[in-house]
């Protein structure tokens, strides 16, 4: 499949909600939570005024004129915060898009970015159950921490742990 990488516009911003919806961790498919979760306050941190703030980066990923996936980063006070300099990465990529190498480079695009702007660290939390630890893993990212249902990751940012597709 055919995809292009590229800066999230503005304009776009909107679909960081339908994103965040997406990237919560839904083990049983047929038993969703409803989207109003997104209302949380715990929740809003990682897309309320996106843009407005100076560690605001976003990249999606495009399918024939469609976005299927976005990872973005902010410095926030998150589910994967580990101090108040790192950026805390969200990655997304709809059900059907998934498994095809997408995540992957959307994460590494995003590494590679804040490699060039001097960034030192980046991290996240994750289910543990969650398949997408093993990609985490994959593009550099370590288990520093946990509690009883997620670990958190830190990605040391330096040139020699971006992996290419």
């Amino acid at each position: 499949m055919s995809y292009t990488i590229r800066e999230l516009r503005p304009s776009e911003y909107p679909l960081l909600e339908d994103f965040l919806y997406q990237a919560i961790y839904r083990p049983n498919k047929t038993n969703l939570v409803p989207r109003s979760i997104i209302e949380k306050p715990e929740l809003q941190v990682y897309i309320k005024d996106f843009g407005k703030q100076k560690d605001d980066y976003c990249f999606c990923a495009e399918v024939e004129n469609k976005i299927v996936g976005a990872v973005w980063v902010r410095n926030i006070n998150g589910y994967g915060s580990v101090d108040n300099d790192t950026v805390e990465f969200a990655i997304s990529v709809f059900d059907e898009y998934q498994k095809m190498g997408i995540g992957t480079a959307l994460m590494n695009k995003m590494l590679e970015y804040l490699n060039k702007l001097n960034y030192s660290k980046a991290s996240l939390a994750v289910q543990k159950e969650n398949y997408a630890v093993r990609m985490y893993q994959k593009v550099g990212f370590e288990i520093v921490d946990e509690n009883e249902q997620e670990y958190i990751m830190i990605h040391q940012l330096d040139s020699q742990n971006v992996i290419q597709n």
